[in-house]
């Protein structure tokens, strides 16, 4: 979209200062002689830099009243914020002189100083000089009934791209509002009344009227429902503005927890940022729209241009490209993402679901949905106690320090570590003494594993953590946490750990990563954009063959015959574990359900927050595992 800008604004005084050839010229009564041009040259450059326009009109031989004018708003439609003049050479023969100038207007927070070179002549006036008026004393591309303006080519926002190529943003209803500027009866009114009502400044919506094809639509802003619907009746009763309903690629995403928010010409965050209105102008709010806000944004074309009174053009006399918008490629893959996004929406509660390609790390889809009354879940950044899938990392430990998958380990309702009791959450999983090391994984018999702590020591248990990559510093290019085991001193605290409680915190891809590694046996950093390239880092798993062939075979089991068998939805096999554990703070008791595994090439946690510890998380994956294409 092209536009003129003509925003008036006072350009700020400027002390100026005078260069010819390598000195200083300096302008005092009686220091030049009579017979040459310099002082008037000087004199004049400075009145004109220090906006004592009259004084420099009274030295041309134009109308005083005109040159005035003239020379006050040479640069007014260019919302310059200051400008510098300086003398350069002068050639004078007999009674004529030409002298050189340099311009150095500020275009103030839109890009680079517009610098050029001018020219004028001067003529011998009785003892004096005089400058020969002309508009291209200002500027050499102007003429008698020209002026200097500005336009902007504002390009429009590139889209966040799926690892298809598809727009991961959807179309949605926009209200797009502006006027024309030949049907506006006091374009002032009509400008002050839509500033008031978006709060972006009045002079600044004028000076966009005013430049305004005059028989054309001039769009001014563009608002979301949200945005519009508070303030439609206090728009409708707005003077010469139209309101056209579009759809439009902007407020809308397949992924928002990852695309992200944009705000338009209204957004406070432009302001905020220090980004000049614009139509057309655009800002990201959050999420990868925010991060990548230059990149997808651009900067606009900008000339300067010599036009009609009309705003026709006819002559460029600047042009700066400005940086073409581009895409933001990601790894999320369209199909899985909308797999994702439908279990979410139906889940009993707040719900998320991160997952990857488990041999890449490429992060495939991100959803989550907050129900009313419950908190939300960050799927990428959130700091949440993993309960029971945690066991998947300290059966790491417990396999590597010699613990058999058939060995017996009694699960009851209740166990005591140190004095403190740990309770299952979920009764049914208490199954007596004839209970096995892998029946109780299977089960997610928390009392079971933090009996089980006692062999194993804080080392044990963080070192598990790291070879899983716990508390590494991803270089994603959004907000995420990689967990953390923290401290676990004494026999309690470490009890505690090991079934993911106390000071264990995951986020949703956290715990998604670790499943990745059981199934491949390679740590991969999670990555999501593609281009501009993220970092990508990767090794192979610390963890010996037999330890991970092991642990596969415990989370198989648990979704063949254990706590998630309503995942086992036939095809390719399922393998994973549940966690149940309280959430801290708030009124009324809520709970976290987990389930973590993988099926394929397929990584994936599934998290459910909800009022009680029966709801699952298992049908929130089996939902999202019969809608992904498998692989």
């Amino acid at each position: 979209m092209s536009s003129l800008r003509a925003r008036p604004k006072l350009l700020r005084a400027v002390v100026a200062v005078l260069v010819l050839g390598f000195g200083l010229v300096v302008v005092t009564g009686g220091l030049w002689s009579t017979q040459s041009a310099e002082p008037t040259v000087q004199q004049f450059l400075l009145d004109w830099q220090q906006h004592s326009y009259a004084a420099a009109a009274a030295l041309t031989t134009g109308p005083p009243a005109t040159v005035t004018t003239e020379l006050r708003d040479a640069y007014s439609r260019l919302d310059a914020a200051a400008f510098y003049l300086n003398m350069g050479t002068i050639k004078q023969a007999g009674g004529t002189a030409v002298a050189h100038f340099t311009a150095s207007v500020d275009l103030g927070q839109d890009g680079a100083p517009w610098v050029y070179g001018g020219t004028f002549t001067l003529r011998k006036a009785g003892q004096g000089w005089k400058v020969v008026w002309s508009p291209s004393v200002i500027n050499p591309g102007l003429r008698p009934g020209l002026r200097l303006a500005m336009v902007s080519t504002a390009r429009p926002r590139r889209p966040v791209l799926d690892a298809e190529g598809r727009p991961l943003q959807r179309r949605s209803t926009a209200y797009v509002i502006g006027v024309q500027a030949d049907k506006l009866t006091n374009p002032t009114v009509t400008a002050d009344a839509l500033g008031h009502a978006t709060s972006i400044d009045q002079t600044e919506v004028l000076g966009w009227i005013l430049a305004a094809p005059r028989n054309r639509f001039q769009e001014l802003v563009t608002l979301p429902p949200d945005d519009y619907w508070p303030v439609a009746r206090q728009l409708n009763k707005i003077p010469g503005l139209l309101v056209h309903r579009r759809k439009v690629l902007l407020f809308d995403s397949n992924a928002p927890a990852v695309v992200g928010t944009v705000g338009a010409e209204a957004s406070t965050a432009l302001r905020d940022d220090g980004i000049a209105y614009r139509p057309g102008a655009t800002v990201g709010l959050s999420g990868l729209q925010l991060r990548y806000q230059n990149y997808l944004a651009g900067t606009p074309k900008t000339e300067v241009v010599a036009e009609t009174a009309s705003g026709r053009t006819v002559a460029v006399l600047k042009t700066w490209s400005g940086r073409v918008p581009a895409a933001v490629h990601t790894t999320i893959e369209g199909s899985v993402q909308q797999a994702a996004a439908r279990a979410v929406g139906v889940a009993p509660g707040s719900a998320a679901i991160v997952a990857m390609q488990a041999s890449t790390g490429r992060i495939i889809a991100v959803a989550d949905r907050t129900a009313p009354g419950l908190p939300p879940i960050d799927p990428l950044a959130g700091h949440y106690a993993p309960g029971g899938v945690f066991t998947i990392v300290s059966s790491e430990a417990l396999l590597s320090n010699g613990l058999a998958a058939d060995a017996p380990v009694p699960c009851y309702r209740t166990s005591s570590v140190g004095g403190h009791t740990f309770r299952n959450l979920v009764p049914e999983a208490s199954h007596g003494r004839r209970s096995t090391f892998a029946a109780d994984f299977a089960q997610s018999c928390g009392t079971a594993f933090s009996g089980l702590s006692q062999r194993l020591n804080t080392a044990d248990l963080d070192a598990a953590a790291r070879g899983f990559g716990l508390g590494e510093q991803w270089q994603l290019p959004l907000r995420g946490f990689s967990g953390s085991v923290g401290s676990s001193a004494g026999v309690v605290g470490l009890a505690a750990a090991t079934i993911g409680e106390g000071n264990v915190r995951m986020s949703p891809l956290a715990m998604a990563d670790v499943a990745a590694q059981v199934d491949t046996g390679t740590w991969h950093e999670p990555t999501l954009v593609t281009r501009p390239s993220d970092a990508k880092r990767s090794r192979q798993s610390p963890f010996s063959a037999g330890t991970l062939a092991s642990l596969r075979s415990l989370m198989r089991d648990a979704v063949r015959s254990g706590a998630a068998r309503r995942a086992e939805i036939g095809g390719q096999p399922v393998f994973g574990q549940v966690g149940t554990v309280s959430l801290a703070g708030g009124r009324h008791p809520r709970w976290a359900t987990w389930f973590v595994g993988y099926r394929g090439d397929v990584a994936f946690a599934a998290v459910v927050f909800s009022a009680s510890p029966r709801v699952s998380a298992v049908p929130l994956a089996a939902g999202f595992l019969r809608a992904a294409p498998a692989r």
